[in-house]
């Protein structure tokens, strides 16, 4: 019994002995040994042999690519203005023996750090150029940030501002004047409009007055062609120019006209057609005294 008994103490040191000599590392994991108190070297991933009571393997460290999200931080701006400012910090452990015995608690280090040069950069900026300059602001943090961290085995790959929250009245103030802007382009846009309008119009009517000319000289050239082409008897010329004195009553406002003396010749060339005569026969005869327009007014008649 006693046997047995000393036989599983052995199997149990055994066991034990096993699992403090042998450690296993996970892949993209770190971690420094210290053999009485010293470092003494950083574990791989994979199956690695320590002296048991010797040798003290420490916690793992991650070395993979982190995400930390800092608290909003209340930064001045060179025009006096306190703005809200929460970053987002991707960084990578890159000496694990660096990162454990350089510095205490890298993650809040580099907290500290990144809100103070958030602060250097910017109370040297204006409230306008800190809200259009977040490129320039996440490249002078992080190369600000990497060069402070190198020497605790941290490589800072990318800084992102998430917000810049201005105080609540320069909100305001600005959405204000990113209303009138809207409101101040819809007008000008609106004006433009209106302008090219009219002047497509006026350009329209020009073009169709143009038109209506040159088809009223193309068909005045075609009638005065005819004319001259087929050689009309002045009998006719006088006969039509008669047909045309009663459009010149036509009209509320024609009370009194002037006869040229030219009809006097188109009534005795008349004269002449209807009663057979084709040469001279003495004075023309005189015209009516008035002729009825379509009105109803008798106008007077004048010859000139």
């Amino acid at each position: 019994m006693a046997a047995l008994i000393i036989g599983l103490v052995v199997a149990l040191l055994a066991v034990a002995l096993v699992l403090r000599t042998v450690r296993i590392v996970p892949q993209a994991r770190a971690s420094n040994v210290e053999r009485l108190g010293r470092y003494l070297r950083t574990l791989e991933p994979g199956l690695n042999v320590v002296i048991p009571f010797v040798d003290r393997p420490r916690q793992l460290i991650d070395l993979r690519e982190q995400v930390v999200s800092f608290e909003p931080r209340s930064v001045i701006t060179e025009d006096n203005l306190v703005v809200d400012i929460d970053t987002v910090l991707y960084f990578q452990v890159t000496d694990p023996r660096a990162a454990a015995y350089e510095i205490f608690n890298y993650i809040q280090a580099i907290e500290q750090l990144t809100v103070t040069t958030l602060r250097n950069v910017i109370g040297s900026m204006d409230l306008e150029k800190t809200l259009t300059s977040r490129e320039h602001i996440n490249s002078q943090l992080r190369g600000v940030l990497d060069e402070a961290s190198g020497k605790w085995g941290i490589r800072v790959n990318r800084v992102e501002l998430k917000a810049i929250d201005p105080p609540p009245s320069i909100k305001e103030s600005m959405e204000k004047q990113m209303r009138a802007d809207r409101e101040k382009r819809a007008a000008i846009l609106t004006a433009e409009g209106q302008r090219q309008s009219r002047i497509l119009t006026a350009e329209g009517d020009r073009q169709a007055a143009i038109l209506r000319a040159e088809g009223q000289a193309k068909a005045i050239d075609t009638v005065f062609e005819a004319i001259h082409r087929n050689d009309p008897d002045p009998k006719l010329l006088a006969y039509q120019y008669l047909q045309m004195l009663p459009e010149l009553a036509k009209g509320p406002g024609n009370t009194f006209w002037v006869i040229p003396s030219e009809v006097t010749t188109a009534l005795q060339n008349v004269t002449k057609a209807f009663s057979g005569d084709t040469g001279d026969s003495g004075p023309a005869p005189k015209p009516p005294a008035e002729l009825p327009s379509e009105n109803g007014h008798n106008p007077e008649i004048s010859r000139g």
